[in-house]
């Protein structure tokens, strides 16, 4: 448990593979995967192949990136940057800006091709750290 004045623990992430889409720029990319998002590819290292047995096409997965073009001091904002609604905190958002930009993307295997997963959409820039890839929980009789 955090006491307070000391200070926060660290954690340690490893990036296993990064997105090559055709999104550039975070400003120009949609907000949320069902908003235009264009489909994109996984490239994953190596030493993470034996992780993708099992993940085929049509499969739904969670992929987690790391968002690092966020700004990591923002707590607060506008939700979807519509200055019309009350400022929230980070935490009652979808921001990218926030302490831990960590992105959560649902998407569906279209291709696997060795370590390239393609999704058939993915709101990432090209570039962006992945972190993990999950498989997206369906209904409880079928986990």
């Amino acid at each position: 448990m955090q006491t307070e004045g000391s200070p926060l623990p660290t954690v340690e992430l490893t990036v296993i593979g990064r997105v090559a889409s055709t999104l550039s720029d975070p400003a120009d990319a949609p907000r949320q995967p069902d908003e235009g998002a264009p489909s994109a590819w996984l490239h994953l290292d190596e030493s993470v192949a034996p992780a993708l047995a099992g993940v085929g096409v049509g499969d739904e997965v969670v992929v987690l990136t790391w968002l690092d073009r966020a700004d990591r001091s923002t707590l607060a904002v506008h939700p979807r940057g519509d200055l019309a609604r009350p400022v929230l905190g980070v935490f009652a958002t979808r921001s990218a800006d926030r302490p831990n930009p960590v992105g959560l993307h649902t998407a569906r295997v279209v291709a696997v091709d060795g370590t390239d997963v393609q999704l058939d959409r993915l709101e990432a820039v090209d570039g962006t750290p992945v972190l993990d890839l999950k498989p997206a929980l369906g209904p409880v009789e079928e986990r």
